[in-house]
């Protein structure tokens, strides 16, 4: 027996004890995970089509481990502009071995369920009116640092950052790489953040000098 599931936004050709590497999910490693979109399930001879999906069909698998596949490099060049941009990417993946397909009968996982209203509270009576006192202007917010001046962050990049809540080197330094990358998900291109937090940490502690050495060893914040 075989069949066609869709997991995390892909669609694979399965059978039991069958491992595949898939998107990353969410389900701890050693964990059991079931997946409903089930478009065709073959046994033998008989094969079943479903529009879309096999209402009752279920492929159940075990998570065996989390890691990133291989590195793909993208070279980015234009003529005669001196523009050249090479950057690296791994995929975040999960193994996952196939332990059962069911055809009918299984059950989806229920909903999770909804927090029941919370009572209204009393009306209070409204108090007197105050008059109220005239609020201090707001001080302005504090000017960020120029991102840009990090080894593979440019305009669209140091702006997206800054709309986050990322705007100075310190506020960079202490920022993970992978959420840096979810925070970037949007911009354009391929983009290595592994670099950015050390490289930032250097930048608010004023050390320009080795800043500037450590960059000219590095090609699109890759070391």
């Amino acid at each position: 027996m075989y069949a066609i599931v869709e997991i995390a936004g892909q669609q694979f050709k399965v059978a039991k004890d069958q491992k595949v590497f898939v998107h990353r999910l969410a389900t701890e490693e050693g964990k059991k995970v079931s997946f409903d979109n089930v478009l065709l399930i073959g046994d033998g001879d008989k094969v079943t089509i479903g529009a879309p999906a096999i209402d009752g069909a279920q492929v159940g698998a075990k998570v065996i481990k989390h890691l990133k596949g291989d590195k793909v490099i993208v070279f980015k060049k234009k003529r005669r502009k001196g523009y050249r941009v090479k950057n690296g990417h791994r995929q975040s993946l999960t193994e996952i071995v196939i332990e059962n397909i069911t055809a009918s009968g299984a059950k989806k996982a229920a909903p999770a369920k909804k927090a029941a209203p919370k009572a209204a509270a009393p009306v209070k009576e409204a108090a007197p009116k105050v008059e109220a006192k005239k609020a201090a202007p707001a001080k302005k917010a504090a000017k960020g640092d120029d991102l840009k001046k990090i080894e593979g962050i440019g305009p669209k990049i140091a702006q997206t950052l800054t709309d986050a809540g990322i705007a100075t080197f310190a506020e960079l330094a202490k920022s993970d790489p992978a959420k840096i990358s979810e925070i970037i998900a949007g911009v354009r291109g391929n983009h290595v953040t592994d670099t950015w937090p050390a490289q930032a940490q250097l930048a608010a502690d004023g050390k320009w000098d080795e800043l500037k050495k450590w960059q000219d060893e590095l090609d699109g914040g890759k070391a």
